[in-house]
């Protein structure tokens, strides 16, 4: 990861985390467009793809709330799934209103191929670190945003 100049090593302490999410996020969609290349599915769309992957019963309201895009954006980028078979939406036996997406087979099967690529840059971007440090930092960042 090459860092803009005031990313000193002097200086680690009084860099905000605002900055190191911003370099790490860039650096991630950076690497990711390079992967994206045979799916017809863009940068924006996957974080949909994968959170329907590890969500228990996802539904298309809570994409809408998670991403803070609209229904008709959500509605689109599903539709889009549906057409090339990655999901499917079911009516939630509960309430007829509400739709719960799940993957399909071959959603399971492209989503396990991202998953392959994010464990990839995450082997990049923590290979000066050893395993413990790796999970110290998971813990740290699980301990920010909950």
């Amino acid at each position: 990861m090459s860092l803009p100049p005031q990313f000193k090593k002097d200086n680690i302490e009084n860099i905000f985390i605002y900055h190191y999410v911003e370099e790490m996020i860039s650096n991630y969609g950076k690497y990711i467009i390079t992967q994206l290349t045979d799916d017809d599915i863009t940068r924006s769309e996957l974080p949909f793809l994968l959170r329907i992957r590890f969500g228990e019963k996802t539904t298309q309201k809570e994409l809408v709330e998670l991403f803070k895009v609209s229904e008709g954006y959500t509605a689109k980028i599903l539709r889009k799934f549906e057409d090339k078979n990655y999901i499917k939406r079911y009516e939630n036996p509960d309430n007829h209103r509400i739709k719960i997406v799940k993957l399909t087979p071959e959603g399971i099967e492209i989503t396990d191929k991202y998953i392959e690529y994010i464990k990839d840059w995450e082997n990049k971007v923590t290979a000066n670190m050893s395993p413990e440090e790796v999970q110290t930092l998971k813990k740290l960042l699980y301990k920010i945003i909950t």
